[in-house]
């Protein structure tokens, strides 16, 4: 199962700071499943309204996007 990222572009708030927000937070995001696929541990996600623990396993053609869910 792949992951997509529903990140907008561009934050619509004028603060300066505030509008590099989507681009760390999608930044935070693939590091977090990075680690999880180097250490073995499940990343917690939202999956239709409920919390899963899900096992990331890396992929080459996706660069550690794909996600399998776990027990």
């Amino acid at each position: 199962m792949n992951v997509v990222l529903n990140v907008p572009s561009v934050s619509r708030l004028t603060d300066a700071d505030m509008q590099a927000v989507p681009a760390a937070l999608a930044r935070a995001a693939q590091s977090a499943r990075e680690l999880a696929a180097r250490t073995g541990t499940p990343l917690v996600v939202a999956r239709n309204g409920k919390l899963i623990e899900a096992v990331v396993q890396f992929d080459e053609l996706n660069l550690g996007n794909g996600v399998s869910l776990g027990h």
